[in-house]
């Protein structure tokens, strides 16, 4: 478990000088108001897309597999609404490592943090089962405004950004864990306490299952919900965060428990699961992250790739 952002000397090397450069470019942009910054995110997204062929690739190949009932029109208007929100992205990030509390409160909305309070009340852990929607860094930091939880992390390679993702995030949280330390998770919840858990991308065929996800039949999709939850004796809430559509603030949402969750089997558990991935990138299908290949792993070693 990461409780402290670990700093050296080392980070000072010559090397990282261009790294530390543009972070304190990104530092200079906190001056900007909101808007302006969400401005400049949507020019930086439409360049991007103009840039990066092979990401706009995999994202228009995911907006059609999901969504084929739409028109070729309809989803090409998506996929460039979907690479301004990803600029904008950089700035949620910026803002949520960096903004005070005072301004992360001025820019945000909660809803739902009755259900957290009750489920730890009644002495049980919260799952928080969310999607890698584009915000979820701003979410995370929102969140933590009123229940501190502990923040399920991959740990960046780059000894400079593992510094400043740890203490970006532990602003908002007591703790990270990294994501396959599932004993650590467990004992969070058993604690109880808060953690977040996400089960919408393609992490290989391991522990995967092939069920449905939107017009895909055949998605890898992981299993660890029902274990963590039986072994944490845990609740799951489904979490949502967005950003407003006038680019104003932000908004978090928690459901309430889903009932008979972990059930008798942990195909259904996670088809189950699907839905409600389904469900909230329903609710802003342009702030998701459509980037990710999604449905690489096939069933069979031997069928063709979807990409």
């Amino acid at each position: 478990m990461v409780e402290k952002a670990q700093f050296s000397t080392h980070l000072y090397h010559p090397k990282f000088w261009l790294l530390w450069f543009a972070v304190g470019l990104a530092r200079l942009t906190l001056l900007l108001p909101l808007k302006w910054q969400m401005k400049l995110g949507s020019t930086f997204g439409l360049l991007a897309m103009k840039l990066a062929g092979s990401r706009v690739n995999t994202a228009r190949r995911n907006l059609e597999l999901c969504f084929p009932q739409m028109s070729e029109a309809e989803r090409e208007t998506l996929l460039r609404r979907n690479f301004q929100e990803t600029g904008k992205a950089i700035f949620d990030t910026i803002n949520a490592w960096w903004w005070n509390n005072d301004k992360v409160q001025k820019h945000m909305q909660i809803k739902g943090q009755e259900h957290v309070e009750q489920t730890l009340a009644a002495g049980q852990g919260v799952i928080l089962f969310a999607v890698h929607c584009l915000p979820l860094e701003m979410g995370a930091r929102i969140f933590g405004q009123f229940q501190p939880g502990v923040g399920v992390y991959r740990p960046h390679n780059n000894p400079v950004m593992e510094y400043l993702q740890v203490k970006g995030r532990l602003r908002s949280n007591k703790a990270l864990v990294p994501k396959r330390d599932l004993r650590q998770m467990v004992r969070c919840l058993r604690n109880p306490d808060v953690i977040w858990y996400t089960a919408d991308q393609d992490f290989g065929r391991s522990s995967a299952v092939f069920i449905p996800l939107f017009a895909v039949p055949d998605a890898a999709t992981i299993t660890g919900g029902t274990t963590l939850a039986k072994l944490g004796k845990a609740k799951v809430l489904p979490f949502f965060a967005e950003r407003n559509a006038d680019d104003t603030g932000y908004n978090i949402e928690i459901q309430a428990p889903l009932d008979n969750f972990p059930g008798e089997n942990e195909v259904e558990d996670a088809k189950r699961g699907n839905g409600i991935v389904e469900q909230l990138i329903s609710r802003n299908p342009a702030q998701y992250m459509w980037l990710h290949r999604r449905f690489k792993t096939r069933p069979n070693e031997s069928d063709p790739s979807l990409y």
